[in-house]
């Protein structure tokens, strides 16, 4: 590969029919398709991949251009340039770039509840400015509980402890999640342990992703797009209503703007998918039946298809 291209860490799952490239989520892993993939595999080929930083894919500079770069060569290293890319949460983000930096090979774009903290008026029943005070502590919060360098010796298995807690919490079977943790760890050359994204890099990419105005991106593609929201609150979190409440004033304003969305631009889809944003853990059937009803549609004839669904309002 050239320039600035990071040979990713790929797993090919095989299968045939037309090409699906699954993207995952920031912090996450390629291991977060394990359930998913096998189900689209009776009618697609199947790739799945580690982005740069993540997983067991090199570490580099991470820019959303960068990462475009990284897929492209996937791509064209299997002979596949016009899979069709599925992503959650940042994956889906970046399927929506990647389609539209490739019109002329790339059918469409699946985004799977990839749609970043919004604008202030998306919080329905929130006066703007007290979402904006409180959009600062979330970043404020996750800028904190970034790695910050080296585990502690007892650092793994306090982070298998918290795994364990959170498979009885969704309901996910706990070696999902061990495997996918302990695809994020590596050594350091000194032999120690470490959670990657490394901090520099994941500190580039929150500020890749806030640099995006997400329903303008939308608005450009005009080639098949699915747009997946979890149906499910994220769980409550203890001492914090505020973000509860929070988080319940956007998923409104999210399916409000979905609806309106999908009434205007015939050629998206809107789904609600039973789960929270965990979905791929979570709900593997409903996320695959998702996928391979837009992928039957959307490969076929694009030009024909009228990609027009309501979503369900999230529950109060």
């Amino acid at each position: 590969m050239t320039g600035d291209r990071i040979a990713l860490a790929v797993h090919d799952h095989g299968g045939d029919g037309p090409p699906l490239l699954l993207l995952h989520g920031a912090g996450r892993t390629l291991a977060d398709w394990a359930a998913v993939a096998p189900l689209l595999t009776p009618r697609h080929r199947v790739l799945a991949v580690d982005l740069r930083g993540h997983g067991l894919s090199p570490s580099g500079t991470w820019s959303l251009p960068r990462v475009i770069e990284d897929i492209e060569g996937v791509l064209e290293e299997y002979g596949l340039p016009g899979a069709l890319p599925v992503g959650h949460s940042l994956g889906g983000m970046i399927a929506v770039r990647y389609a539209l930096d490739h019109p002329e090979v790339t059918p469409g774009a699946a985004n799977l509840d990839g749609y970043g903290w919004g604008r202030p008026d998306q919080y329905v029943g929130l006066d703007p400015a007290y979402v904006d005070e409180r959009l600062v502590q979330v970043r404020k919060s996750a800028t904190a509980g970034l790695p910050g360098g080296p585990l502690p010796v007892d650092g793994l298995q306090t982070l298998l402890a918290q795994q364990r807690a959170l498979s009885g919490q969704l309901g996910v079977p706990y070696e999902l999640l061990e495997t996918a943790l302990l695809r994020s760890v590596r050594h350091t050359p000194d032999g120690r342990l470490e959670l990657r994204p490394r901090r520099e890099h994941a500190l580039e990419m929150l500020a890749a992703i806030d640099s995006l105005d997400l329903f303008a991106l939308f608005a450009r593609m005009d080639r098949p797009l699915l747009l997946g929201r979890a149906l499910r609150p994220t769980p409550p979190v203890p001492g914090k209503e505020w973000f509860d409440d929070l988080m319940r004033a956007y998923g409104m304003g999210l399916a409000r703007d979905l609806t309106a969305l999908a009434a205007q631009r015939p050629h998206v889809r809107v789904v609600g998918i039973d789960g929270t944003h965990a979905m791929l853990l979570e709900s593997p059937g409903a996320v695959a039946a998702a996928v391979l009803a837009f992928a039957a549609e959307a490969l076929t004839d694009p030009a024909s298809v009228p990609f027009r669904y309501a979503l369900p309002e999230p529950e109060e």
